[in-house]
C-alpha cells in the first residue's frame, strides 16, 4: 500500500502524500524525536522530512528498500543535520519545559507495535554481531555512521558497509517472515 501511494505522490497526488503521512507520521516522529531530544524541533524535522518525501518521491525504488526503511532513512538523516547544525551551548531550563499530554499507544496499536519490534530484533539477532550493533545504533540510538566509525576503530567507508550489507540481510530476513 505504501509502495502505491509513494507512487501517486511521486506523481503529485497531494491525497497520496496524506496518505503516507496518516500511515507513518507517529513512527517517523518518534525516530526523530528520539535523536532531536526536543519535541518541537522534531515536529519540525518530521514536516522537513514530508517536504523532502514529496520531492523525492519519484526517487523511491521499492526493489531497493521498503517504504517504511526508505522514509525512516530520509527521517533519520533529516534529524541528524540538525543535531549538527545545533548549537552546542542552547540547553533549555527546566522552568521552560513544555507540558506534554498522555499520547499513550491503545492497546492493539502497542500490541503490534511490540510484535513488530520483536521481529525485527529477532531478524537482528539473526545478523553478524558488528553489523547488527551498528544498525541498532544508528537506527534506534541515532548515532551517526563517523561517530559509529569511531567507537569501533574502523574507516567510515567499512562502517557504511557493514550497515548497508546488515539492511540488506535485515530486509530479506523480515521480507520471509
Amino acid at each position: 500500500m505504501l509502495v502505491a501511494a509513494l507512487s501517486r505522490v511521486a506523481a503529485g497526488d497531494r491525497l497520496a502524500l496524506r496518505e503516507v503521512y496518516d500511515r507513518t507520521s507517529a513512527k517517523l516522529f518518534g525516530i526523530v524525536l528520539r535523536i532531536c531530544q526536543e519535541r518541537e524541533a522534531a515536529e519540525d524535522v518530521l514536516q522537513e522530512v514530508y517536504v523532502t518525501v514529496w520531492n523525492r518521491a519519484a526517487g523511491y525504488d521499492p526493489e531497493r528498500a521498503s517504504p517504511v526503511t526508505w522514509l525512516a532513512t530520509i527521517a533519520r538523516n533529516r534529524a541528524i543535520d540538525w543535531r549538527r547544525a545545533r548549537r552546542p551551548d542552547h540547553n533549555v531550563g527546566v522552568e521552560e519545559a513544555e507540558t506534554i499530554a498522555d499520547e499513550a499507544v491503545l492497546a492493539p496499536e502497542r500490541i503490534e507495535a511490540e510484535q513488530e519490534a520483536r521481529r525485527l530484533h529477532g531478524c537482528l539477532d539473526e545478523i553478524e554481531g558488528r553489523q547488527a550493533s551498528a544498525i541498532r545504533a544508528a537506527f534506534i540510538g541515532g548515532a551517526t555512521y563517523a561517530e559509529l566509525a569511531e567507537r569501533d576503530g574502523v574507516p567510515l567507508g567499512t562502517m557504511k558497509s557493514w550497515i548497508r550489507r546488515g539492511l540488506l540481510k535485515l530486509r530479506e530476513c523480515l521480507d520471509r517472515g
